[in-house]
This record gives C-alpha cells, structure tokens and sequence, in this order.
C-alpha cells in the first residue's frame, strides 16, 4: 500500500511537468512537420474561393506540442499564374501587379504519421499588403438618402 501512495504521489508531483501541453519549436526541416505544411498548403487551395493556386514562400514559426502529433505554423503563401489544379503548383511562378497577392496564415495541424493522415484543426490568414498594394479602407456610406425625394 505505501509503494503505491508514493507511487502515486512521486506522480503528482511530476505530472505538471511531464505532461505539459505547450507547443515547442521544432526543426523547419523534420519530416513530419514538412508533410504538415505541405498539407496545409493543400487544404488551403481547397478551400479558397480563387482559382488561382497559392504556394509557399516562407516559413516563420515551426512547433510542436508536447508529446503530440500536433504541430502549429505560420506560413506566408503568394499567389501563383497557375490554376488550382494545374500540376507542379511549386515550380510555377508568382503573379506580379496588380493580381499579386499574399497571405499570412497560422494553421494547426494534428498529424498521424503511422497512417499518413493529416487533420487541419484550426486555420487563420489575412491577405499581406506591401506599399505596391495599400490596404483597403472603409468603404464610404450614405448617412442619408440622397438624390431620393420622400
């Protein structure tokens, strides 16, 4: 019975610190995180309405969770000539004036590497504005009217 208290309680004790959930940064360069971006790159072509496909151009923060296939990145993609579907999406180049576009986005991607299979948990972009392209400001509204006779 004392054997399995201290067992118990040796657990305890280690317990916040083994079994954290915090994500970590990982090597940009690991397999499995690769396979993830590539993945995420993916479901965002899917699932954007533009016909046009977007690649990757740059890679910021690269994490994993803590004793899990979780991996969180914030990838930076631009808008290429090729269409969604077209093959070699990599190789094709980036669209420049005014059709040009980037994005900033975060994704969060729960992995299973013994079966290949990926799951997007959470997605956040926003499109990137250099000086060639200032964002858009509000569009103007009618406080009244006008031109309308009552």
């Amino acid at each position: 019975m004392f054997l399995k208290l201290s067992l118990l309680l040796g657990l305890l004790a280690l317990g916040p610190h083994v079994c954290s959930w915090k994500f970590e940064d990982i090597s940009k360069s690991t397999q499995n995180f690769r396979l993830c971006v590539e993945f995420a790159v993916f479901h965002f072509n899917e699932h954007e309405p533009d016909e046009y496909a977007y690649k990757l151009l740059w890679v910021g923060r690269s994490q994993r969770k803590k004793y899990r296939w979780i991996y969180l990145m914030d990838l930076e993609l631009g808008r290429t000539i090729c269409k969604k579907h077209d093959e070699d999406i990599d190789n094709c180049p980036l669209q420049e004036g005014p059709e040009q576009k980037k994005v900033s986005c975060t994704f969060i991607v729960d992995s299973r590497p013994w079966f290949t299979q990926f799951t997007l948990l959470n997605s956040t972009c926003q499109q990137k504005w250099g000086e060639e392209f200032p964002a858009p400001t509000a569009a103007p509204f009618l406080l009244k009217n006008e031109g309308l006779e009552s």
